[in-house]
């Protein structure tokens, strides 16, 4: 079997790895020369040996990449000749999927991001669940039988309309949000059906949640269309606070592929029995050097699979 190795453009946005020092600098560098900021992401993903990549927020936005190239075909053009190919595209910036969520502007949202994906070459799009609150607040939000119905019905919406498109919904297991425990992960599969969505666990997240990312998987593995690889330092055993700066309060718990707790060799064989099993998408948040941290993302997952 081929493997094809991938990457979150999230890999991407650290600022010293442009020669700058904030993000804001960045996203202003990428906006006003996209070509020099998408030709250095190319060649380091040829140098690191990742030939796919997934679109997130950012300068690696569905929006920016049209910005920047014009179309998704005209994008899809340039990755294939330099060997490159998109993956999938993560929602991380769609409408809410709040209690009384707009549920025609998120159709409309996933419809859009689905036909360029169809048209640039990916398969999957990936969301999450909205995050929880910060435990203490009031009023509370209960991840609960109610909830989840809700969720689940959003997700079916979701992924029959990109289904006309041939693309593929995959909902993600991130940290601090409705879909972070294993039991999170049992209720929403349950209320979701497998035609319509799919799963894509993270193993660092699912760790950080007290969670067995090997267990998971095995348990789910005809759902898992994508996953996320990476590793963690083990349970956040605190209540963080849930707010704007959420996603950089997870960041000190996640490690360098091999200098955490995940079961490399367990992760690997379960995800060998999913749908999604061609695909390894290596996620690195902000790698100051995105090359190498690629490949020892790389090197971990071969030495499992040897």
């Amino acid at each position: 079997m081929t493997t094809l190795f991938a990457t979150d453009m999230i890999t991407f946005y650290q600022p010293a790895f442009w020669g700058l020092d904030t993000t804001d600098e960045l996203n202003a560098f990428a906006s006003s020369k996209p070509d020099a900021f998408w030709d250095k992401v190319m060649a380091a993903l040829s140098e690191a040996g990742v030939s796919g990549i997934e679109l997130t927020f950012g300068p690696g936005s569905i929006d920016n990449v049209l910005k920047a190239f014009g179309s998704a075909k005209a994008f899809g053009s340039t990755l294939e000749a330099r060997g490159l190919t998109v993956v999938s595209a993560f929602m991380a910036d769609a409408p809410a999927w709040s209690e009384n969520a707009d549920l025609p502007a998120i159709i409309a949202d996933a419809e859009r991001r689905a036909a360029f994906l169809a048209e640039a070459g990916g398969e999957i799009l990936v969301t999450g669940l909205p995050m929880r609150r910060t435990v203490g607040v009031r009023p509370p939000l209960f991840i609960d039988v109610a909830f989840m119905s809700h969720a689940a019905g959003i997700a079916h919406a979701i992924g029959e309309a990109v289904a006309a498109e041939g693309i593929k919904l995959a909902v993600h297991t991130e940290s601090n949000s409705a879909l972070w425990y294993e039991r999170d992960i049992d209720l929403f599969m349950a209320f979701t059906d497998p035609r319509y969505v799919g799963l894509c666990p993270d193993s660092c997240h699912i760790t950080l949640g007290g969670g067995d990312p090997v267990r998971t998987a095995r348990r789910y593995n005809q759902r898992i269309i994508l996953a996320h690889w990476k590793d963690a330092v083990g349970e956040i055993t605190e209540n963080l606070v849930i707010d704007d700066t959420i996603f950089t309060q997870q960041q000190r718990f996640m490690v360098d592929f091999g200098a955490g707790v995940v079961d490399w060799n367990g992760w690997s064989e379960a995800m060998l029995a999913t749908p999604g099993c061609e695909t390894v998408l290596l996620e690195l948040d902000a790698a100051p050097d995105p090359v190498a941290a690629l490949r020892a993302g790389r090197a971990v997952v071969e030495r499992a699979r040897s």
